[in-house]
Protein backbone atom coordinates (compact mmCIF):
# COMPACT_ATOMS: atom_id res chain seq x y z
CA UNK A 1 0.00 0.00 0.00
CA UNK A 2 1.13 3.84 -0.55
CA UNK A 3 3.15 4.91 2.63
CA UNK A 4 4.41 8.70 2.82
CA UNK A 5 6.60 9.41 5.53
CA UNK A 6 7.35 12.98 6.63
CA UNK A 7 10.20 13.71 8.91
CA UNK A 8 12.33 17.03 9.74
CA UNK A 9 10.49 19.11 11.61
CA UNK A 10 11.45 20.88 14.87
CA UNK A 11 11.51 24.03 16.65
CA UNK A 12 13.55 26.90 14.85
CA UNK A 13 14.44 30.19 15.64
CA UNK A 14 13.08 33.21 13.18
CA UNK A 15 14.92 33.42 10.28
CA UNK A 16 16.55 29.45 10.78
CA UNK A 17 16.28 26.71 7.89
CA UNK A 18 14.74 22.92 7.84
CA UNK A 19 14.99 20.35 5.39
CA UNK A 20 11.65 18.01 5.49
CA UNK A 21 12.00 15.06 3.81
CA UNK A 22 8.92 12.49 2.84
CA UNK A 23 9.94 8.48 1.98
CA UNK A 24 7.86 6.92 -0.15
CA UNK A 25 6.79 3.59 -1.22
CA UNK A 26 4.02 1.32 -2.98
CA UNK A 27 3.83 3.16 -6.30
CA UNK A 28 6.00 4.47 -8.95
CA UNK A 29 7.64 7.69 -7.49
CA UNK A 30 9.73 8.57 -10.11
CA UNK A 31 6.27 8.45 -12.47
CA UNK A 32 4.14 11.37 -10.78
CA UNK A 33 4.37 14.76 -9.49
CA UNK A 34 4.14 15.66 -5.80
CA UNK A 35 2.82 18.42 -3.17
CA UNK A 36 3.91 19.65 -0.08
CA UNK A 37 0.80 20.80 2.12
CA UNK A 38 0.94 22.57 5.27
CA UNK A 39 -2.21 23.32 7.91
CA UNK A 40 -1.31 25.73 10.89
CA UNK A 41 -3.30 25.79 14.29
CA UNK A 42 -6.98 26.19 13.79
CA UNK A 43 -6.44 26.65 9.58
CA UNK A 44 -7.40 24.49 6.59
CA UNK A 45 -4.89 22.95 4.66
CA UNK A 46 -2.68 25.13 2.07
CA UNK A 47 -0.95 24.37 -0.49
CA UNK A 48 3.24 24.99 -0.38
CA UNK A 49 4.62 23.63 -3.32
CA UNK A 50 4.31 21.09 -6.29
CA UNK A 51 7.09 19.61 -8.28
CA UNK A 52 6.61 17.67 -11.60
CA UNK A 53 8.48 13.97 -12.33
CA UNK A 54 11.83 14.88 -13.31
CA UNK A 55 12.20 17.59 -10.61
CA UNK A 56 12.72 20.59 -13.79
CA UNK A 57 8.74 21.69 -12.93
CA UNK A 58 8.19 23.63 -9.53
CA UNK A 59 5.74 26.12 -8.13
CA UNK A 60 5.60 27.57 -5.22
CA UNK A 61 2.93 29.78 -3.09
CA UNK A 62 3.58 33.28 -3.24
CA UNK A 63 4.04 33.03 0.90
CA UNK A 64 6.80 31.18 0.81
CA UNK A 65 8.77 32.07 -3.18
CA UNK A 66 11.97 32.55 -2.41
CA UNK A 67 12.76 31.21 0.95
CA UNK A 68 11.42 27.21 0.12
CA UNK A 69 12.38 24.82 -2.09
CA UNK A 70 10.95 21.60 -3.25
CA UNK A 71 13.10 18.95 -5.33
CA UNK A 72 12.96 15.17 -5.14
CA UNK A 73 15.72 12.14 -5.41
CA UNK A 74 13.72 9.75 -7.63
CA UNK A 75 16.46 6.77 -6.87
CA UNK A 76 15.26 7.39 -2.93
CA UNK A 77 12.17 7.47 -4.17
CA UNK A 78 12.29 11.14 -1.32
CA UNK A 79 10.75 14.09 -1.46
CA UNK A 80 12.28 17.41 -0.14
CA UNK A 81 11.29 20.49 0.82
CA UNK A 82 14.66 23.26 1.94
CA UNK A 83 13.14 26.03 4.47
CA UNK A 84 14.88 29.08 4.66
CA UNK A 85 14.24 32.20 6.35
CA UNK A 86 11.12 30.84 8.54
CA UNK A 87 8.85 32.73 9.86
CA UNK A 88 6.52 32.39 12.46
CA UNK A 89 3.35 32.23 10.32
CA UNK A 90 5.38 28.81 9.09
CA UNK A 91 4.35 27.09 11.84
CA UNK A 92 2.50 24.10 10.87
CA UNK A 93 2.61 20.72 10.30
CA UNK A 94 3.95 19.38 6.92
CA UNK A 95 2.44 16.83 4.45
CA UNK A 96 3.63 15.32 1.21
CA UNK A 97 0.89 14.38 -0.81
CA UNK A 98 0.49 11.95 -3.79
CA UNK A 99 -2.87 11.95 -5.56
CA UNK A 100 -4.46 13.82 -2.60
CA UNK A 101 -2.77 11.22 -0.18
CA UNK A 102 -1.06 12.28 2.58
CA UNK A 103 1.29 10.81 5.38
CA UNK A 104 1.15 11.97 9.02
CA UNK A 105 2.99 14.89 8.59
CA UNK A 106 5.66 16.75 10.47
CA UNK A 107 5.64 19.66 13.01
CA UNK A 108 7.49 22.98 12.48
CA UNK A 109 7.24 25.61 15.08
CA UNK A 110 9.10 28.67 14.43
CA UNK A 111 9.70 30.91 17.53
CA UNK A 112 12.00 32.48 19.69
Amino acid sequence: QVQLVESGGGLVQPGGSLRLSCAASGFTFSSYGLNWVRQAPGKGLEWVSSIGTGGAIRSYADSVKGRFTISRDNAKNTLYLQMNSLKPEDTAVYYCEWRGIRGQGTQVTVSS
